[in-house]
């Protein structure tokens, strides 16, 4: 990376190996409807998606499409299909961006890389609301790889792998066993919000990796409860924008046993 020692014999650099688009790939009708079902914004220059729980970014495992290659269904003929500018873990739901054109593309992951998105959550956390209503997790975080899979642990900030990650989180409603949290992460590491939950004793609901519930009120939690419910960020063509993911069924069912309860409490 750095300048050529002085008196070393200068050989010619390698050039960069050009990474092949990748082949179309071929959906059903079935496919194509149920992504294009997904879209919550778009425009000349950005499409957003409200991705549900169970749909992999990328990267999946079986004989399932994956989010990245179901975008093959907005592809026109001489141009590049949409591009994920970031991604979500396989469980949780909501918000994520693509860009339909390659300068979009660049602009944004330049942006992404300079922190310049803002991102909200919503979680389901149990036994209840934190002890502190709002705060801080700022905690440091490793890596670990356990057979095929890896986990996100909390460690001490001298660990030769720790990560800094930090998240802020504020309680919305409350009730007996449950409470729901916005959640802003401020640094972006794989799990960190799971994992930071989870070590002030508030795993999310459903979170079955980091010691999340799997009931709650005795009806059982179909999933991960984490929603990625807004998203900010420099658009191409100037200023700011704002996606906002409407909260899914499946949570918002949950949602309302918990209002419901903390109302028979009041």
């Amino acid at each position: 990376m750095g300048a050529d020692a002085v008196g070393e014999i200068v050989r010619p650099r390698t050039p960069p190996k050009v990474r092949a688009e990748p082949k179309p790939v071929a959906l059903t009708p079935e496919e194509i409807a149920f992504v294009k079902s997904l879209v919550i914004y778009e425009d000349a220059q950005v499409m957003a998606l409200n991705k549900p729980a169970g749909l992999s970014s990328q990267g999946g495992r079986g004989q399932v499409n994956t989010l990245d290659e179901l975008l093959w269904a907005f592809a026109k003929p001489g141009k590049a299909r949409p591009r994920l500018i970031h991604r979500l873990d396989r469980d949780t739901s909501g918000v994520i961006l693509t860009a339909k054109t390659k300068p979009a593309a660049s602009f944004l992951g330049k942006h992404l890389m300079g922190r310049r998105f803002s991102k909200i959550y919503r979680a389901i956390v149990t036994p209840g609301a934190p002890e502190r209503p709002s705060g801080v997790i700022d905690a440091p975080l490793r890596r670990e790889e356990l057979g095929r899979e890896a986990y996100m642990r909390v460690c001490e900030p001298d660990h030769p792998d720790a990560e800094a990650a930090m998240t802020r989180y504020r309680t919305i409603a409350s009730g007996e066993g449950a409470a729901l949290l916005e959640l802003k992460p401020e640094t972006g590491r794989m799990h960190q919000i799971r994992v930071h939950l989870a070590s002030i004793g508030r795993p999310i609901a459903g979170d079955v990796r980091y010691g999340g519930a799997l009931m709650i009120a005795g009806r059982p939690v179909p999933r991960l409860m984490l929603h990625a419910a807004s998203l900010s960020f420099p658009h191409p063509e100037g200023g700011m924008k704002r996606i906002d993911a409407p909260t899914p069924p499946d949570m918002a069912e949950l949602l309302q046993i918990l209002i419901e309860r903390n109302a028979r409490q009041a």
